[in-house]
């Protein structure tokens, strides 16, 4: 054998190797593929009934958003009519309501006065050599006041 020939079977076992190497790497890559395509094919058919659920409550809560919004839109015609009725009231009754009042607490205030006036009879001021000293109004008494 020579040289020539121990260099061409070196490089033929070295070639068979390198070809069973690649053989092995080619039927793990193939393995991985057939096992990536066996996922891909599951994922979709778990996807495809997420994505029709998906899209029934995507127009379930359409339907529902639909509701809540004529249910607002009447809460805010409801809501204008009570301010207008409220507005209404307050302008018809309101009015007489604070004459009455006012003449109430002024009733009140004059029986109160008559009472206090019928008891002693002095006069509003005190009267020092001829003069009316302002400040010296007797207690109870408000005459010239307003409240």
């Amino acid at each position: 054998m020579s040289g020539g020939e121990v260099a061409g079977i070196l490089v033929a076992v070295f070639w068979a190797i390198l070809v069973s190497f690649l053989a092995v790497a080619l039927a793990r890559l193939a393995q991985t593929l057939r096992a990536t395509t066996k996922l891909v094919a599951d994922v979709t058919d778990q996807a495809v009934p997420l994505l029709a659920d998906a899209s029934s409550a995507v127009r379930s809560a359409q339907t529902q958003i639909e509701r809540v919004d004529a249910i607002a839109s009447d809460v805010q015609e409801v809501t204008s009519n009570a301010s207008a009725l409220s507005t209404t009231v307050a302008s018809t009754f309101g009015g007489p309501l604070v004459k009455v009042a006012a003449f109430g607490y002024g009733v009140r205030r004059a029986v109160s006065g008559r009472k206090e006036d019928t008891s002693a009879r002095t006069p509003g001021r005190t009267v020092i050599v001829g003069r009316a000293v302002p400040g010296m109004r007797r207690a109870g008494r408000t005459r010239g006041k307003k409240d």
